[in-house]
């Protein structure tokens, strides 16, 4: 062990270094050292235990929830966001500025990215991006049809042009409903080489953003007559289906529910999305909480863009027996992101 007169200079310079704010080359100075010799005091005091650091997460932020379902999922991360009310139109504004802050961070040259139609969470992301620097030859690819009625589907165009104008890439459309009445019908609209093009992609992909339906199928995606009838729906419902991710349908426990309807989809599968090494669901809200858990359940998605109450609900309904205890516990251990200097020497 370090003698004391040791011990008191490691303190001294840490103090001065981390309270005082003193660079290293005036820490030398001042007390007649070695630059080298500073720098290996401060080392020897990290790992004695004489300087402490710790992280005080700033108002806004919840790091100790997205560790927890992280862990509790087995995802590869998690952005929880405040927001000012548990409502599912509340979500939709702020998660959608959070994924485009996030896809702003993490693009890179030559991704190619997937992005799902009709998720008005999607549009709030597309509408709150910023031009970004440094980056080339991305690829923008629908993963959803988009056609059926004009004013709507203008969404879809809209959000796969503006994304991939900001990202300095190019953009690839799928020309097609996202739901056809028949295999049939699917079956011809899949030979059109747009079509095929688009859908070839769907294996290369870097990244995906998707949304995340509850049982009630959105106004935006309704509007849009991209939606199956009533007495379809019900019929999903009948076999436990609770939600949807591009319109392939889960249970809670997150099993797809496997019907005709899959063959009458245009757009990307769940065994292709569960591939794409970052899959992102951007969704949040009481109504698809359910639907939310039954994606991570699956696999089908390995990150999650969701606000606080959606993720506090989550973490209540964790497969992991203890995960809230933990970040309960995690939460009241919040110290404070200051130095702090042991009492282990003698003044």
């Amino acid at each position: 062990m370090a003698r004391v007169d040791e011990l008191r200079l490691m303190t001294r310079v840490a103090g001065l270094y981390y309270d005082d704010g003193v660079r290293q080359p005036e820490i030398a100075r001042r007390l007649r050292l070695s630059q080298p010799k500073v720098s290996r005091l401060l080392k020897q005091a990290h790992e004695m235990g004489i300087v402490r650091i710790s992280v005080r997460p700033p108002s806004g932020t919840n790091p100790e929830l997205e560790r927890a379902i992280e862990s509790s999922y087995d995802l590869h991360q998690v952005e929880v966001v405040d927001i000012s009310r548990d409502d599912d139109e509340a979500a939709v504004r702020e998660l959608g500025a959070a994924a485009a802050f996030h896809l702003e961070n993490t693009v890179r040259s030559g991704d190619i990215i997937g992005v799902s139609s009709w998720s008005a969470t999607l549009l709030a992301m597309v509408d709150a991006m910023h031009p970004v620097n440094g980056v080339r030859d991305t690829q923008v690819v629908q993963i959803l049809g988009g056609g059926g009625d004009p004013a709507a589907e203008g969404h879809a165009t809209h959000l796969v042009r503006r994304m991939a104008d900001l990202l300095h890439g190019e953009g690839t459309f799928l020309p097609a409903p996202s739901s056809v009445g028949s295999k049939a019908s699917r079956d011809v609209l899949l030979e059109d080489p747009f079509v095929r093009r688009a859908m070839s992609l769907f294996d290369d992909l870097d990244v995906a953003l998707v949304g995340i339906g509850g049982q009630e199928p959105s106004g935006l995606l309704t509007s849009s007559g991209n939606v199956f009838s009533r007495e379809e729906l019900q019929t999903v419902r009948a076999a436990g289906g609770i939600g949807d991710i591009g319109l392939r349908f889960l249970r809670a426990d997150g099993e797809p529910v496997r019907s005709s309807l899959d063959e009458r989809v245009i757009g990307i599968d769940l065994e292709q999305l569960q591939r794409v090494p970052r899959a992102i669901g951007v969704a949040g809200g009481p109504g698809k909480t359910v639907a939310i858990r039954a994606a991570l359940l699956g696999g089908w998605i390995n990150c999650l863009i969701t606000d606080r109450f959606t993720g506090e609900r989550l973490l209540e309904a964790s497969p992991r027996i203890g995960a809230s205890d933990q970040v309960a516990a995690a939460t009241t251990q919040r110290k404070e992101a200051s130095t702090h200097l042991t009492g282990a020497v003698v003044a």
